[in-house]
């Protein structure tokens, strides 16, 4: 994870959990004068657009006060939704047996994303059955990663 979005998790994550929800994960998307800093939170009961709102308002002020983007950025506050971002190894690890769609920051077996089953998650490793064959993933490596819904 990149220093600014290591420091974000780290400032906003009491933040979001005094309101009763997980910060599930983070992401900052530079664009110019257009960057937006989306937080994705959860909770065991789902999360409402109430829910967004006020997290929203809590990590603003946290932000406001902090001031740690030098730059103009929009927040976006959300739940992780049905294709939810995998972000730590727990991620991984909830969700084994599951379809995922991984892109990785450097070629792996010649190729950056892959797309099959997480079949398990040991010593910072992902192992996903993809139709060829089964990869072994460094989750450091790993620069995106999410769920596959199936409708």
């Amino acid at each position: 994870m990149a220093t600014l979005e290591s420091r974000l998790t780290d400032m906003l994550t009491p933040a979001v959990e005094a309101l009763g929800y997980e910060l599930w994960g983070l992401e900052f998307v530079r664009a110019g004068k257009h960057s937006t800093l989306r937080l994705f939170i959860d909770s065991p009961d789902g999360i409402t657009v109430d829910d967004c709102a006020e997290a929203s308002r809590q990590a603003s002020a946290v932000l406001d006060v902090e001031d740690p983007i030098s730059s103009e950025y929009n927040l976006e506050v959300s739940s992780p939704g049905l294709e939810r971002p995998l972000y730590k190894t727990q991620h991984y690890e909830m969700y084994l047996g599951h379809e995922i769609a991984v892109k990785t920051r450097m070629p792996q077996f010649g190729q950056r994303k892959f797309q099959g089953i997480l079949k398990a998650v040991d010593n910072g490793m992902a192992v996903v059955e993809t139709a060829k064959h089964e990869v072994e993933l460094m989750i450091d490596n790993i620069e995106k990663a999410h769920l596959v819904a199936k409708f």
